[in-house]
């Protein structure tokens, strides 16, 4: 984890310097050979980051069709909004991310309770997935993420998730239309 932390804040830091170059730097888990590291970035990155990971497993398990695995990394959600460290946080920062997090909480709670019914967790996947977008804008995650959009789920109404990748990989649809969507925008 701390791993995964310190190669996100070195990932935004040289995204940053080369203009958003792809260019990315081996990770270390040695906290003393990160001191130059400026503590903006990694305040900016590491309170993300395990609610992006545990998200991210989540989107993948649906992508698959894999039920439990999602109640698996709904109930991680759950913890890693609990664990999350606030302290890094402006006031207004901290504000909004206590609207936001209520809701989500809640969203991921029911994910995580409802392995076997992929149709009520990917419910609350839809609202969950508006939570984290608003969560990656208000403060950023270090990575880019693409916003994507599947337009038949939910009767054609839509619903959005965050990706790692630009392929889409639909965890709506699953396996029955894995390809269904599109990348609607790019988060750095």
């Amino acid at each position: 984890m701390k791993t995964l932390l310190y190669s996100l804040a070195f990932s935004l830091l040289f995204m940053t310097a080369c203009n958003n170059s792809n260019t990315k730097t081996p990770s270390t888990s040695d906290s003393s050979k990160n001191k130059t590291t400026p503590s903006n970035a990694i305040a900016k990155v590491a309170p993300m980051a395990s609610l992006l990971e545990s998200y991210l497993k989540l989107k993948n398990a649906f992508t698959s069709d894999h039920d439990k695995d999602a109640a698996a990394a709904g109930n991680e959600m759950v913890k890693a909004f609990a664990s999350f460290d606030k302290s890094s946080l402006t006031s207004a920062q901290r504000k909004t991310y206590a609207d936001i997090q209520d809701d989500a909480k809640e969203h991921a709670e029911h994910i995580g309770a409802n392995a076997g019914n992929i149709t009520h967790q990917r419910e609350h996947f839809d609202m969950l997935s508006k939570d984290m977008y608003d969560l990656v804008k208000l403060l950023g995650v270090g990575q880019p993420l693409y916003v994507d959009h599947c337009p038949m789920y939910n009767n054609k109404k839509g619903a959005i998730w965050l990706s790692e990748t630009k392929d889409i990989k639909n965890p709506y649809l699953g396996k029955a239309m894995p390809t269904c969507g599109t990348v609607k925008e790019e988060l750095n």
